[in-house]
């Protein structure tokens, strides 16, 4: 069977487990299961794709925008895009998902209660925002709209980073878009 072409869009707060989450279902379904997949994280777009923007509400939306336009050229060549990017505004998620196409955008809520991101800080981020050095930081200075109807919804908090990898590969299975595992 050819290869269906997905994106597979990870948001939530700065350490939520976004990154992590996106790297185990990536090697899953490159390494393991052969499959073609590109992965774009959010840290590494903003230095080379989208060098030069600020965390502006409008900087935020144009890079958020330049990642689906790369996730929609993927999917629409048989790729399976994996996207990690804190994403803070639900109707910016919501452009890329209409110009991907419904059934072929799967939104992954990496939900985390603040306070435990703030504890998982390895970046020191939480506490220079929380100290007045960075402004618009989401989740303390920026707002971050949660999906409404997500695909998946992890838990890092209480699930197991196993856990939720198997949640989002069940689902993609369920879905439609990846065979069940032999």
């Amino acid at each position: 069977m050819k290869q269906k072409g997905f994106t597979l869009w990870f948001t939530g707060l700065s350490g939520a487990g976004k990154t992590t989450l996106a790297e185990r279902v990536y090697t899953e379904l490159k390494h393991k299961r052969g499959l073609n997949v590109e992965k774009l994280d959010g840290d590494v777009v903003r230095t080379n794709l989208s060098k030069g923007l600020g965390f502006s509400k409008e900087d935020r939306d144009t890079n958020i925008r330049r990642i689906g336009f790369v996730c929609h050229i993927l999917t629409r060549n048989d790729v399976i895009a994996i996207a990690s990017a804190i994403s803070p505004y639900r109707s910016v998620r919501d452009e890329n998902r209409a110009l991907i196409g419904d059934g072929k955008f799967v939104e992954v809520f990496v939900d985390v209660p603040v306070d435990v991101a703030i504890q998982r800080d390895v970046k020191g981020l939480y506490a220079k925002a929380l100290a007045g050095e960075i402004k618009n930081f989401t989740g303390i200075s920026d707002p971050y709209e949660a999906p409404l109807h997500p695909e998946v919804h992890v838990h890092s908090d209480s699930e197991t980073i196993k856990e939720s990898t198997t949640k989002i590969l069940d689902t993609l299975t369920s879905l439609g878009l990846l065979e069940p595992e032999a």
